[in-house]
């Protein structure tokens, strides 16, 4: 493996100096930078306390939200075995009403389908 020897250049000896365009230019960009820096983190303070109170809306949303949806959530608990029974209720019930009746449930779904078909038509 070689090994290289780089000697400094003439630009980079001028930039030592303190005075040399490349100094200034460099010294220019670092000022701009900081104050730019400086309207960010300005700007960051004077939109914390907004963005303080942003949140402290949202979570007392939430919170409302959370206390309104709770009896719901609850009932639902309760009651959810019987409301998934009922589909299975009205089928069965169906199911009894046709075996029973055959002809009158013939006609039922026959005046259902010609009504349906109107109305979408």
């Amino acid at each position: 493996m070689e090994t290289t020897v780089r000697t400094p250049s003439p630009t980079s000896r001028n930039s030592t100096k303190g005075d040399g365009p490349l100094h200034k230019a460099a010294t220019s960009a670092h000022a701009a930078v900081d104050r730019v820096a400086a309207a960010a983190d300005d700007a960051a303070r004077k939109a914390q306390p907004v963005i303080d109170r942003a949140a402290e809306l949202a979570h007392y949303a939430v919170d409302k939200a959370a206390d309104v949806a709770a009896p719901t959530a609850e009932w639902l608990g309760e009651q959810g075995e019987s409301l998934m029974a009922t589909p299975k209720k009205l089928v069965d019930g169906a199911c009894k009403y046709v075996a029973a009746n055959p002809l009158r449930s013939v006609a039922i779904a026959l005046v259902a389908g010609l009504l349906i078909g109107r109305i979408v038509r």
